[in-house]
C-alpha cells in the first residue's frame, strides 16, 4: 500500500534533521501544496523556514530568480526552469534542499508538446541539482497531489544518496 502525503512528509522531515538540512519549496502547479504536507508534521519548523509559491513567471523571476530568456526558450514547464527555481529557491532561502515543481494540472492549458497531466520537478540538495519531467493522468487535484507525493518520495531518494 502507497505511503500518505502525511507518512511520506514525516519521512522526509525525520530524515532532513538526521542529515542536518533544511528545505524549501518553490511551486507553481501545486499552489503551496507541498509545503502544506511538510508544515503539517509536528516540529517541522526545525527544518522548513520558508517556501515560494510561484505561479506567475513574474514571481518566478522576480523571487527565484529564473531567467527571462529560459522562460522564453524553454518555458514555465521545462526542466530548464524547475532548475532554475530549485537553484533560485535554495539561494533565497539558505536551504541545503529545495524541490521546484512546475506543470499543467489542467483541465485547460495543455499542448501537443506539454499534455494536460505534465509535471516538472527540481531538486537542489547541497548545490547538486537534478531535474524530471513526468506526466500524471487525472483530473486537476489529482494530477497535483501526485505531484506532490512523487516531490516527496524524489526528496527521500536523493537525500538518502547524499
Amino acid at each position: 500500500m502507497a505511503k500518505t502525503s502525511f507518512e511520506l512528509a514525516s519521512e522526509l522531515g525525520q530524515l532532513l534533521l538526521r542529515k542536518k538540512c533544511s528545505i524549501t519549496t518553490a511551486e507553481s502547479c501545486t499552489g503551496g501544496g507541498l509545503a502544506y504536507w511538510l508544515t503539517a508534521v509536528a516540529g517541522s519548523s526545525a527544518y522548513v523556514d520558508r517556501g515560494f509559491i510561484t505561479y506567475s513567471n513574474k514571481a518566478k523571476q522576480q523571487l527565484l530568480s529564473v531567467r527571462s530568456a529560459t522562460l522564453l526558450q524553454f518555458g514555465a514547464v521545462s526542466e530548464e526552469t524547475v532548475s532554475e527555481m530549485a537553484e533560485g529557491a535554495a539561494k533565497a532561502a539558505l536551504a541545503e534542499v529545495a524541490v521546484a515543481i512546475s506543470g499543467v494540472a489542467g483541465p485547460g492549458g495543455g499542448s501537443a508538446a506539454k499534455p494536460v497531466g505534465t509535471v516538472c520537478f527540481g531538486f537542489a540538495i547541497r548545490g547538486k541539482v537534478s531535474t524530471q519531467r513526468l506526466f500524471f493522468s487525472g483530473d486537476r487535484q489529482q494530477i497535483r497531489q501526485q505531484a506532490i507525493d512523487h516531490a516527496l518520495e524524489q526528496c527521500i531518494l536523493l537525500l538518502t544518496e547524499v
